[in-house]
């Protein structure tokens, strides 16, 4: 299965690198290039793309701002900022993913991948640093009725686990995994996986250490 992508970004430099990049990838395919948020939101509903890679600054609408009016595509935020109000904004209004420009080709295109399968990628530095701070403004956990499965599928997750990961060391099945998740999901209100593994770690379910 070909996963589609639309690039926004204003320079050009960036989009033609992030396509030669991903046209290097049998199972991406980039349909569109956007200079700015207006153009990214206009042609994410007229292509239809699976994923919005989606930079920060741009003129006329920012990234952000194009992030809160798309619907339908997952959208991984693409930048050279990483500005914890930045990333906890794009991921508050959905964003499937985080990554830094200078985090490399690598996570650039699992990010994609991840994001076109229901999960979602935060460059990891960020990552770290983001469930520590919640890690140490702990609180008491909302009684969230998830079944020992469901628990056992959070805390892998909030450790940063994929589902393919869950799913060897729990000894189920992938779609074992993401139907759990999406229980896990509508009983804690959460957009994604990110948001449920900030919940694990904000509500004391983790050591920070681990």
């Amino acid at each position: 299965m070909t996963t589609t992508v639309l690039i926004a970004d204003d320079q050009a430099m960036v989009r033609t690198g992030f396509r030669m990049i991903l046209s290097a990838e049998p199972d991406i395919e980039v349909v569109g290039e956007a200079v700015d948020g207006v153009e990214a939101v206009a042609l994410a509903r007229d292509l239809a793309p699976d994923v919005v890679l989606m930079d920060i600054r741009m003129p006329r609408l920012d990234g952000l701002g194009a992030l809160r009016r798309i619907s339908g595509p997952k959208v991984v935020v693409v930048t050279t900022f990483d500005d914890d109000d930045h990333v906890r904004e794009a991921l508050r209004h959905g964003a499937s993913g985080f990554v830094l420009k200078t985090s490399g080709a690598a996570l650039l295109v699992e990010a994609i991948r991840a994001a076109a399968s229901g999960e979602a990628l935060v460059s990891p530095a960020i990552t770290v640093r983001l469930l520590r701070e919640l890690a140490g403004r702990r609180r008491e956990p909302r009684a969230v009725p998830l079944s020992p499965r469901e628990l056992d599928v959070v805390l892998l997750v909030a450790r940063g686990r994929t589902n393919a990961e869950v799913a060897h060391t729990l000894h189920v099945t992938v779609g074992t995994v993401k139907t759990h998740l999406a229980a896990v999901q509508a009983k804690l209100g959460a957009r994604n996986r990110v948001e449920i593994a900030a919940w694990a770690w904000e509500s004391g379910l983790l050591d920070a250490r681990d």
